[in-house]
């Protein structure tokens, strides 16, 4: 947004250099990315008025004109332009004078004496482009009836200012004005800005006039909208200089004196504001929403196809205007109008977002109520208008007609900000009494009832103002970040490391050693999946309500659910061989509540415990995949830390599963898919396991305990025996570490028979046992002791009977 320096000094003057002025508020947050001069720099001379006018003796088209400068005598000035009359004031540039340098040229240009058709001139009476502002009309720069003579014409049009381009951020649409940035400029500088004078009193005591009815069906797009009539204007009065001078300076082309008057009062105080011609309005004015297909005309002689989300001015013969977009050209001001009808309504930014886009518009008008209005505005901005209607153009004003829904007005509610806030968030002290006095040049009414929590009110102009740190940035950015010291803030450092990263890539990469490649796949499962994996020990199935495909219905109580897909994708596709893994979480539960979300990792296997080769290449197995599993243990000594139990998954082949356990926690399973989920599934035999990470993670981070080796003889003893067949290795191997005490180094087991010589219903196991005392030499006595309490064991736990050989 472009806006005068000297416009805005006229709300707020701080003694501060421009660049300064820009500084200020680019720190303040809204930053100025250009800078421009009203004009070129040069002595352009002083505000002249025109004595007499007399013929050219020698030229038609030359005018002798006497031009009173505040000097002594009058000066004599030959002058062409064709609008010079006696008693108008004008620039003049005197002798000596610098005028800008003309287009196509770099040098300045130095006023004479000279002599034009042998009649002597003692100066130049000048146009706008003379002085380097737009000419606005073929002649001289008219300049108002009490512009002072002699003054400096630099100074009265304020050609030393600068243009200042604005860069309003999304969220701040109330400083898309002239007031707002004068609302900032006078916070900063804790001034106060001086607005204009608004008398209200004017749309409430106006003449008896044409009344404009006005239905609002539309009410939460437009909860607000006021309508004034005005006529018999006087539409020979053009628009004053110093309104033209205004809206040039801010970007903006002058059109003609009514829609001059409504863009200069949107410039001043942000309120989009729209005249329409009201003799063309038939019957009420209604403000709708569009109908699809409906079609309009617009200003710019744009017609475009509405698809019925538009807001909409309409009356009885279609579409007068976009909404808070653009005016339609049926109903459009010209030069001739006399009888309006002057808009200026609230509408709410949802309801105009993206509209203007949608057509390749983008208007002054769309882009505030886009960024949100004040509400509390259109009707001090409609008075604003109507009083410089009349007082330039006269005009009869009719009936103000006001339409509002004050439910749907925004409503600014109360924001809780503790003090203690603000020093947490800044990590400076700043006074109770400064931080109140920000807030209240801010417009932010302030309660203090609460004691160290304030309760604080944002006016209605500021949609940003939602949460106590946006009131926190509000004093950081008006107390001065340049005033909040430099500093470290004050951490504490937890030297612990979270390794949970580091472990999982280990096991990663020990699986990818074992020839398993890694899946990452959704989380969410095909429901039919689920219920071929069907077993009540898995849990409850959450479906999604909304999920994104049909085959993607549920949450995953397993990963299997998320990696048999995978392998029947690639035997699909002639892979023979297929090894995943997939670390990832696992969801059971009914509902959200109560919904259990366990990070696991899971293994799937088919075909050859190898790839292709020459030798002996077996199938996989349930002793090949056991041996998969225990790669997630990182180092071969953890492998000892984990057991194996029958277990009786349903979807796993009965004597060819397991559970897997870490010391009496089960963490997992693995086994071979039961053949019924392999015909539905159209697998060959597939190898599955999955186990949870945590118990895996805690294996990893355990420290083995490190001694020094014995220098002492070890002792190994062999124990045989018969057991049940129902009895497990693992029961049997930790019944010996128990009993077998401190001096008991390792013991496994070596020779399984069952058959010929071995008791109905049991097994023949035997097992090695190795002992040892770092201290000493043991002796066989020692050895006898603990090898019987180890027998004892064995023998009371689980009934077995000692082999004679």
């Amino acid at each position: 947004m472009k806006i005068s320096e000297p416009w805005l000094r006229q709300w707020v003057n701080p003694t501060r250099e421009p660049a300064n002025l820009a500084a200020q508020l680019t720190i303040a947050g809204s930053e100025i990315y250009g800078r421009e001069a009203v004009a070129k720099p040069c002595s352009s001379g002083v505000v002249g008025e025109v004595v007499s006018v007399e013929p050219h003796p020698d030229a038609d088209k030359l005018r002798v004109t006497s031009v009173n400068i505040g000097a002594d005598e009058p000066l004599q000035i030959v002058c062409g332009a064709p609008n010079v009359r006696v008693g108008m004031k004008a620039p003049v540039a005197t002798v000596g004078a610098m005028l800008p340098p003309s287009e196509g040229s770099d040098k300045p240009f130095k006023i004479k004496k000279s002599k034009l058709r042998g009649v002597e001139s003692q100066g130049m009476l000048c146009g706008a482009s003379e002085i380097d502002l737009p000419d606005v009309v073929d002649g001289l720069l008219e300049l108002p009836e009490d512009a002072p003579v002699g003054k400096d014409i630099r100074d009265y049009l304020g050609l030393d200012g600068q243009i200042l381009d604005v860069a309003i951020t999304p969220n701040r649409g109330d400083c898309f004005s002239v007031r707002g940035i004068a609302r900032e400029v006078a916070v900063i500088n804790q001034m106060t800005a001086e607005q204009p004078a608004i008398d209200l009193s004017l749309l409430v005591s106006s003449d008896e006039g044409k009344n404009q009815v006005v239905q609002v069906q539309a009410t939460e797009a437009c909860p607000r909208y006021l309508a004034m009539p005005m006529t018999d204007i006087d539409r020979t009065v053009a628009t004053p200089e110093w309104m033209s001078r205004a809206l040039l300076q801010s970007g903006l082309r002058t059109h003609n004196f009514l829609v001059d008057v409504t863009n200069y009062v949107l410039m001043e105080l942000g309120q989009p504001l729209h005249a329409f011609d009201a003799d063309t309005i038939v019957g009420d004015i209604v403000v709708r929403l569009a109908t699809a297909g409906e079609k309009v005309t617009l200003l710019n002689d744009q017609t475009v196809t509405l698809i019925g989300d538009e807001l909409v001015i309409a009356d009885d013969e279609g579409v007068l205007a976009l909404a808070g977009i653009m005016g339609g050209k049926r109903s459009s001001v010209t030069d001739t109008t006399t009888n309006i009808v002057l808009e200026s309504a609230f509408f709410a930014p949802l309801a105009i977002a993206g509209r203007a886009r949608r057509f390749g518009l983008h208007t002054d008008a769309s882009q505030r109520f886009e960024r949100g209005v004040d509400f509390e505005l259109p009707e001090r901005a409609l008075a604003r208008a109507v009083s410089l209607i009349r007082e330039i153009a006269g005009g009869k004003l009719g009936k103000l007609t006001r339409v509002e829904t004050l439910a749907e007005l925004p409503n600014r509610e109360p924001i809780c900000l503790p003090l203690t806030k603000v020093r947490t968030v800044l990590g400076v002290d700043i006074e109770p009494s400064v931080i109140k006095d920000i807030l209240n040049r801010l417009e932010i009414a302030v309660d203090e009832k609460e004691g160290d929590t304030w309760i604080c009110t944002p006016p209605s102009h500021r949609y940003d103002l939602t949460l106590p740190e946006d009131l926190v940035e509000e004093v950081a950015r008006i107390y001065g970040y340049d005033n909040i010291p430099n500093q470290l803030p004050s951490l504490s450092v937890d030297m612990s490391m979270d390794d949970t990263a580091d472990l999982t890539h280990r096991m990663r990469l020990a699986l990818v050693d074992a020839g398993y490649m890694e899946a990452v796949s959704f989380s969410f499962s095909d429901a039919k999946l689920e219920q071929v994996l069907d077993d009540e020990a898995l849990g409850a199935v959450l479906p999604l309500a909304n999920p994104i495909s049909s085959d993607l219905a549920v949450m995953r109580r397993t990963l299997l659910s998320s990696l048999l897909p995978c392998v029947l994708y690639n035997l699909n596709r002639q892979q023979t061989r297929v090894r995943f893994f997939e670390m990832g979480l696992s969801f059971v539960g009914k509902s959200v509540s109560e919904l259990t979300q366990t990070p696991s990792v899971a293994l799937v296997a088919t075909g050859d415990v190898f790839n292709e080769a020459p030798y002996d290449n077996p199938s996989m197995d349930f002793f090949a995949l056991k041996g998969d599993v225990e790669a997630l243990l990182l180092t071969h000594g953890d492998k000892d830390k984990l057991t194996y139990e029958p277990s009786n998954w349903a979807f796993l082949h009965p004597g060819q599963q397991a559970h897997i356990k870490a010391g009496k926690q089960t963490i997992g399973w693995l086994g071979q898919l039961h053949p019924s989920v392999c015909k539905a599934l159209d697998l060959p035999t597939t190898w599955v396991a999955q186990l949870a990470l945590e118990p895996l993670l805690t294996i990893a981070r355990r420290h083995p305990s490190v001694s020094a080796p014995s220098k002492f003889p070890q002792v190994r003893r062999d124990i045989a025996m018969f057991a049940d067949e129902d009895i497990s290795v693992a029961e049997l191997s930790n019944t010996i570490v128990q009993a077998g005490g401190d001096l008991l180094m390792t013991q496994w087991l070596f020779d399984v028979y069952q058959g010929e010589h071995t008791p109905d219903g049991e097994r023949s196991l035997a097992f090695a046992l190795i002992w040892q005392d770092p201290e000493q030499t043991l002796s066989d006595e020692t050895v006898n002791e603990a090898m019987q309490k180890v027998i004892d064991a064995l023998q009371n736990e689980h009934n077995v009977t000692l082999r004679d050989s």
